[in-house]
């Protein structure tokens, strides 16, 4: 009887290890899957190349693009786009202007995280600038302007017409003054 005691809980332990790893091995196999297939609306974190000599807008096509800001529960600034939408040519590059503003007394860091929808679109959706890619640190009362230029990819399914971009905007104070920030955390 003891012998089989030992069994069973040598299998449980086994088991829970086996189900700890598979937790902890969830996270990377999610981003890849996520970068293969273009769910969850993830856009690259770096910066795309664009080369006005190779790529020739699609004159034909119009899509449109709406913008959608919003800040986490814990993040009391202002934060919106110049404009609500745009209409791109695929393959050209455009400009929209985000503002932000801390509306608290003391100095904040934040990180904007984008998401873009439908999820299939993110894989053509190329940020040549973004203020996704870095930190914003803001005094009290200050306000910017950040840039944000894309490129929707000439080679966009012809039935997406209409493409959301999404930005939460976080507080990261505390994790930016412990140095708690993983490098490339934004996409």
């Amino acid at each position: 009887m003891e012998k089989r005691n030992t069994k069973t809980v040598s299998k449980l332990v086994l088991m829970v290890v086996g189900m700890f790893c598979f937790a902890f091995a969830l996270v990377p196999l999610y981003d890849l899957l996520c970068d293969i297939t273009g769910l969850n609306g993830k856009t690259g974190d770096r910066a795309y190349k664009y080369d006005a000599a190779i790529l020739t807008p699609d004159k034909s096509r119009l899509i449109k693009v709406n913008f959608i800001t919003n800040t986490n529960a814990d993040m009391p600034w202002e934060f919106y786009s110049e404009k609500g939408g745009v209409r791109v040519h695929p393959g050209e590059l455009k400009e929209v202007v985000f503002h932000v503003k801390n509306t608290t007394s003391r100095t904040m860091v934040a990180q904007a995280v984008p998401s873009v929808s439908p999820s299939v679109a993110a894989q053509y959706f190329h940020k040549t600038e973004c203020f996704c890619f870095t930190q914003q640190q803001l005094k009290p009362g200050e306000e910017l302007d950040m840039p944000m230029r894309f490129i929707i990819g000439p080679e966009i399914p012809g039935n997406i017409e209409t493409v959301s971009l999404s930005y939460a905007l976080f507080d990261i104070t505390e994790l930016a003054a412990r140095g708690s920030l993983p490098s490339g955390q934004a996409g």
